[in-house]
């Protein structure tokens, strides 16, 4: 690998300009597949195979209308009173005429709705009225049927009396028979009226089981209704108003032009006296990519290469390369928009890893070649080995970055492994560059790379004059270590001590880290999105920024009045539990067998109280023994998603570090060294958890750093901070290690070969840990929750992992082990491949001639 970098050094430089169009070239094939493959990124996340992706499913084939995607907009009276009717007549003219924008299936007035909930309540209150009517007709109808009876009674002892006294008298025959037919035809009056009163009876019975069965259907309606009181689209000031905007896409499926068009629809048209909010669903849209905290990130890098290469020129080089494998790396992933669906923050990092691996990458070549150049090294001939020994380094580097960022494929998750394979995309561009495109750019410098004062000390080292003194300066002569003495054994104890209680203590807020997706709450200030969400809260609870969608699955053959009582029986089951502020059945499928229910919890969507009853709901056993619950509703999404990536970082970190550990022995050539690496940065790591959870989470220095609503921490970023520190880290334990090993192999005791390795590496990993984390500070200035806190994430673990663990505690036990670091059981050196990284071998095949 040595000698093939030192030839494609050795070309570059000669043959810069064709190498320089060969990059303009690609860079352009970037940029055309871009014009004709981006179709747009997607602010939302899935994971497949969840039980809320399972309840849209579900939904999707019995109730279409609930499948899709849906979203608030939020009307305020900016002076806190009523809305007046001209103001209502307008947000319902806006919301009508919404109704025709494109993929919106539905959108509700709430003046309407408000309107048929008042009618509906009307409509109870009118039915018990009319039940209570018609109880007492039915009450006063059975008093005359009673008094009806009375006199039949009495009418039927007369009767009987007078039958009586004609057979107590004796008399003719003749006689006898007109007075009993006469008592006869009386009876048959009498009979008839009993039976005529039986038939009223029975009708009149009949009126009062209806009247009970009205009674006990009405009292469940009200029953039902009643658990949906605390659920409104109008303020019970009458100041707020919420428009419901539903969509006939999934919310995965819904496309930026879709939420653009409906933002702009009731953005476009003011109404007097009245602000509008959009809520996060329609209005989060694709962050910014690069923005004015980049831009000081990449400022802050360039003082840095000033600083460290000592001209303008020198330090234009890593930025430039830098730049052009950004834009090569994203417009390349941006091409691929079209072809599958990409989430809004996977070409970010691309950019945050392109800008920071690119600059470092660039700057190691770059450093090596200006301390040769310094000893009197030829331009082509330092360009070559310079190639061939950092750029050596920087392939492994790299190759470890880029094994960590595909190895988020393994946990099956669809977009976070498009982000693995698009942030290895822009790091694999950014290493091909720093090894062709570098070379080539200095090549045409020549030895302008270095300042005046500086060419007249190379000149004098190239004659032979001061090389021992100007060799020593550069810090790469035999003399450059003279008088060095490794550290005593006290400061490694206490050294490594302190760092590792340092981390540890940092680590402590991880224990209680929180992940979810960011919520309107966490949006910037100024957003529309954090308006609505501010304003829903205050008027209509916090639940209302997160409500949940409940299915019931019913049994088969039920009539309308057996999905009445299982509604009932659900909503009442619901409406018992904690922490469940409002139940609303909203719709039943045509055969009877699925019912939906919006449920609104009494806290946010990113509250401990409504994951907790995500959970709860999902552990109720089948109400009424046959009705199985299904949640779905954005909070038990970001729930699914959390906890199907919090399942898979324990294999990942497995894979991820397994395969760099093995890695790193074949780099290194020992046991020890890769095992210190690893055990530092697994220190660094959960420190760099706990400050993100402290930060982001607990909202310690919020203000300082714009975390005005502090909630669960992204549920990605523990998963992505693995796979890119994990890979930075590997970068510095290279360039400090590959410096001890070297001085090991040529004869130094292990100690001072530990000193002397950090000596020859501490300038350029500091320069390149400060260029990383002032690339990755700039997006800490991003209005986006999600990529200030990757931004943060990754700035602060660079600076753990470079500063505390890589100069401090690694030196510190690299010095306490001694000999033993560099030990390799004998069959294991045989059998694993030599690649000699620091490029010892190339140095003896192709010496600095002077």
């Amino acid at each position: 690998m040595a000698e093939l970098l030192h030839r494609l050094g050795t070309f570059a430089a000669r043959r810069a300009w064709t190498v320089i169009l060969a990059w303009v070239v690609i860079l352009g094939i970037a940029v055309g597949g871009f014009l004709v493959g981006f179709k747009g990124l997607s602010s939302s996340f899935d994971v497949p195979g969840t039980a809320s992706g399972e309840v849209l499913e579900e939904l999707e084939q019995s109730l279409p209308d609930f499948s899709g995607a849906s979203g608030t907009v939020v009307f305020h009276s900016e002076d806190g009173a009523p809305l007046t009717d001209a103001q209502r007549s307008d947000i319902t003219d806006l919301a009508e005429r919404a109704k025709d924008l494109p993929d919106v299936a539905d959108v509700i007035d709430p003046f309407e709705a408000q309107q048929q909930l008042a009618d509906q309540q009307q409509q109870i209150v009118d039915g018990r009225q009319q039940i209570d009517d018609g109880r007492a007709q039915a009450e006063a109808g059975q008093q005359q049927l009673e008094a009806a009876r009375a006199q039949i009674a009495e009418g039927q002892a007369q009767l009987d009396a007078a039958g009586a006294q004609l057979a107590a008298i004796e008399m003719p025959e003749e006689m006898r028979a007109p007075q009993l037919a006469a008592l006869e035809a009386q009876q048959q009056q009498l009979d008839a009226g009993n039976a005529e009163l039986d038939a009223q009876q029975e009708q009149l019975d009949a009126g009062i089981a209806e009247l009970d069965e009205n009674q006990e259907q009405l009292e469940k309606g009200a029953e039902l209704a009643s658990y949906a009181e605390n659920i409104g689209v109008v303020s019970d000031d009458g100041a707020t108003a919420l428009v419901n905007v539903s969509f006939s896409e999934p919310r995965l499926d819904l496309s930026q032009e879709t939420k653009d068009a409906v933002v702009e629809h009731f953005e476009g048209t003011a109404i007097d006296g009245v602000e509008v909010a959009i809520s996060t669903d329609i209005s989060q849209g694709v962050p910014e990519i690069l923005g004015v905290g980049e831009a000081v990130g990449v400022v802050i890098a360039a003082i840095v290469l000033i600083v460290v290469l000592g001209s303008i020129l020198a330090a234009a080089f890593p930025i430039v390369t830098a730049l052009v494998g950004v834009g090569i790396g994203a417009m390349a992933t941006l091409a691929f928009s079209g072809v599958t669906q990409m989430a809004s923050v996977t070409p970010i990092l691309g950019v945050m890893l392109g800008l920071a691996v690119g600059i470092d990458y660039s700057l190691f070549i770059l450093y090596r070649h200006r301390k040769q150049m310094l000893q009197g090294a030829g331009v082509v001939e330092s360009i070559g080995l310079a190639n061939g020994t950092a750029g050596n380094a920087v392939v492994f580097a790299g190759t470890t970055v880029v094994v960590a960022l595909l190895a988020l494929n393994i946990t099956g998750i669809p977009f976070l492994g498009l982000m693995g394979t698009a942030g290895a995309v822009s790091v694999a561009v950014a290493v091909l560059i720093a090894i062709s495109l570098t070379p080539a750019l200095l090549g045409l410098a020549g030895t302008r790379l270095l300042s005046k004062k500086a060419r007249a000390r190379a000149s004098l080292a190239a004659t032979g004059e001061a090389g021992a003194e100007l060799g020593a300066a550069a810090g790469t002569a035999p003399d450059a270590n003279r008088g060095l003495k490794p550290m005593t054994n006290v400061r490694a104890i206490l050294t490594a001590i302190i760092a590792t209680v340092v981390l540890l203590v940092i680590a402590i807020p991880s224990m209680s880290m929180r992940l979810g997706l960011p919520d309107g709450g966490s949006e910037a200030e100024g957003s529309t999105a954090y308006q609505a969400y501010v304003l829903t809260n205050e008027a209509f609870g916090e639940g209302a920024n997160g409500p949940l969608l409940i299915t019931a699955d019913l049994p088969e053959g039920l009539d309308d009045d057996g999905v009445l009582d299982a509604q009932l029986a659900v909503a009442s089951e619901l409406a018992s539990m904690d922490d469940i502020d409002a139940v609303a059945p909203v719709a039943v499928s045509d055969d009877n067998r699925l019912t939906a229910f919006q449920v609104v919890p009494v806290e946010g969507p990113n509250s401990l109280s409504t994951e907790t009853l995500v959970r709860d709901l999902r552990e109720l056993p089948p109400i009424d023994g046959d009705i199985a619950l299904g949640v779905a509703g954005q909070a038990a999404i970001n729930i699914d998603i959390s906890e199907g990536l919090q399942d898979v970082l324990p294999l990942y970190l497995v894979v991820v570090v397994g395969l760099s550990f093995l890695i790193m022995v074949m780099v290194f050539r020992s046991l020890v060294v890769p095992l210190i690496a690893t055990g530092g940065f697994v220190l660094s790591l959960f420190a760099t958890y706990g400050a993100v959870t402290a930060v982001f989470q607990w909202g310690w220095l919020g203000e300082w750093l714009g975390v005005h609503n502090p909630g669960p921490i992204l549920s990605f970023l523990p998963v992505l901070l693995v796979g890119i520190l994990f890979g930075l880290a590997m970068d510095y334990q290279l360039f400090l290690a590959t410096g001890m090993r070297e001085a090991y192999a040529h004869g130094a005791p292990a100690k001072l070969a530990v000193a002397q390795g950090f000596r020859a590496g501490r300038t350029v990993v500091i320069a390149a840990a400060i260029i990383m984390v002032a690339v990755f500070g700039g997006f800490i200035a991003s209005d986006s929750v999600m990529i200030k806190s990757m931004g943060f994430g990754l700035a602060l673990g660079v600076l753990l992992d470079a500063i505390v663990v890589r100069m401090l505690l690694v030196p510190a036990l690299m010095h306490l082990v001694g000999r033993g670091a560099w030990w390799l059981p004998k069959w294991l050196d045989r059998i694993i491949p030599n690649v000699d990284v620091e490029g010892s071998a190339l140095e003896r095949r192709h010496p600095v001639h002077h």
